[in-house]
């Protein structure tokens, strides 16, 4: 079964140093978990990001950052794992989740078959009210299935991956503070968005990003550049 892990935390200024040992932490986890790994890599600043409303019909642009304080995406992975508690267990271990948090969700199959990525990245988060996402399966489901299939033949090679989420209650936050590993099942926040699905699009810029973003049958998506530093 496959899980995506988005990365979640206050965006922080490092020095040479801090950025350095981080980098190494992330570099040994990859070291680690390299068997489970499936894709993955850091995001460019919030300011950097852009927000889509209005669905394809009437798109609106909104340049990020979003919500001063908050906390933000910092990057993802997607892990193939036997089940949650062998996620949960990945994502303990990655670096952003003893200053931040990891959300872990299982994905509603396996997702577009990853392809090898060049040049310049994004990543379209799909973000839904957490009473609007539909059960894999429904009827419901299957119509939006069909959505994003338009979407698929319109964007073509520009798509490089991607996959629906299960609905919030079957998402799982971790956190570690002082060793200790903290569990919070999902949903989070009563009335926040939350994720849907995702994209990983290719582009050769932003205005190009957003356009094919713009495309995508959502509520909204956030798109974020790939910052590219992946060693995977």
């Amino acid at each position: 079964m496959q899980y995506f892990a988005l990365l979640i935390s206050k965006e922080r200024d490092r020095t040479p140093e801090e950025g350095a040992a981080e980098m190494a932490a992330y570099q040994s986890f990859h070291a680690k978990a390299a068997s489970a790994i499936r894709g993955g890599d850091a995001l460019l600043p919030a300011a950097t990001a852009v927000r889509i409303t209005g669905g394809p019909d009437a798109p609106m642009i909104t340049d990020g950052p979003f919500a001063e304080g908050a906390e933000v995406a910092g990057g993802y992975y997607v892990f193939e794992a036997e089940n949650l508690d062998e996620a949960l267990a990945l994502a303990r271990d990655i670096p952003a989740a003893k200053y931040g948090a990891v959300e872990v969700w299982p994905m509603a199959g396996p997702g577009l078959e990853p392809q090898p990525l060049a040049g310049t990245n994004w990543i379209a988060l799909l973000l839904e009210p957490p009473e609007r996402p539909a059960a894999p399966g429904t009827p419901e489901w299957q119509a939006i299935v069909a959505l994003h299939q338009e979407f698929g033949a319109a964007a073509g090679q520009h798509i490089k991956s991607g996959a629906g989420l299960h609905p919030p209650s079957t998402a799982t936050t971790v956190r570690v503070r002082d060793g200790e590993v903290l569990i919070t099942d999902g949903p989070y926040v009563e009335g926040a968005e939350v994720a849907n699905g995702f994209y990983v699009l290719s582009a050769a810029d932003r205005d190009e990003a957003v356009k094919l973003a713009s495309m995508i049958p959502a509520s909204a998506v956030q798109v974020r550049q790939l910052a590219g530093i992946s060693d995977l």
